[in-house]
């Protein structure tokens, strides 16, 4: 009867800890959305690559876990994890004369800050790729909506 008692708490004891873990990593385990840098794309400024890897060794995700954060992940070509970072989004950036050629809605902007720099995501289309712009009218825009 003792014998069983322990089980029966030893079990408990597993499914509190699986809660906890879940609660705990859940979000890291679950992102909302999931974008993989363009390998035409620039790296953001944030991101430092170690000696001896070029841009063409790595790749960058990025992972959205809701308003207002953003987690980017940095792996070689095996895709060991490099680096993780944690980003906030400031906000959304839309032009006032889009440029022609993309879908409706397209393409969108976010403003995203990690360790103090802020670089901004451009999606061009409904697809897991996102890219890093420097188009001047994207950072007027951002300016020019009080978010800089």
């Amino acid at each position: 009867m003792r014998a069983w008692r322990i089980k029966q708490r030893l079990l408990l004891l597993g499914i509190l800890l699986a809660f906890v873990f879940a609660a705990y990593k859940g979000c890291e385990m679950f992102p909302e959305s999931s974008f993989r840098l363009s390998s035409d794309s620039k790296l953001p400024k944030w991101v430092t690559l170690p000696p001896g890897l070029t841009r063409a060794d790595v790749s960058l995700t990025m992972n959205y876990y809701g308003v207002p954060w953003a987690e980017f992940i940095l792996r070689d070509k095996n895709g060991k994890v490099i680096k993780k970072q944690v980003g906030r989004m400031r906000c959304e950036v839309q032009l006032k004369n889009p440029p022609s050629g993309f879908p409706p809605g397209y393409p969108a902007y976010e403003a995203i800050t990690v360790n103090g720099i802020t670089e901004i995501i451009e999606h061009r289309r409904a697809e897991p790729i996102f890219y890093v712009t420097d188009d001047t009218a994207v950072w007027t825009q951002y300016e020019s909506n009080g978010c800089g």
